[in-house]
């Protein structure tokens, strides 16, 4: 659990990482599953001290999206996605290119 979080945070962890398990996931996959989920969250409400672009601005919850996000689409992944790919990949010059030019430096 990630160090500031409230008790309902906590709950919040817990029952995410237990609805993993059961749904046959590894317990070192659940565990990253619900941190994930309890820090989108902590972030959407401004209980975290840094969050990411996507975090903040999409404009539902990720349970209502339903896999909006999947990669599937007809458009493949947002720029907001390959940007932080390519803010992980460490890609130099990622903040003024086009989703394009984020998708080819990416490898997509």
């Amino acid at each position: 659990m990630p160090a500031g979080s409230n008790q309902k945070r906590e709950r919040q962890y817990e029952h995410v990482k237990e609805s993993a398990k059961q749904r046959g996931e590894p317990t070192k996959r659940a565990e990253e599953i619900a941190a994930r989920t309890v820090n989108k969250q902590r972030a959407r409400s401004g209980e975290s001290r840094t969050a990411s672009r996507s975090s903040v601005r999409d404009p539902k919850s990720a349970s209502q999206r339903g896999g909006s996000r999947s990669h599937e689409g007809a458009q493949g992944p947002t720029k907001d996605q390959l940007y932080n790919e390519a803010r992980q990949k460490n890609i130099k010059g990622r903040s003024t290119m086009t989703k394009a030019q984020l998708a080819r430096a990416v490898g997509r």
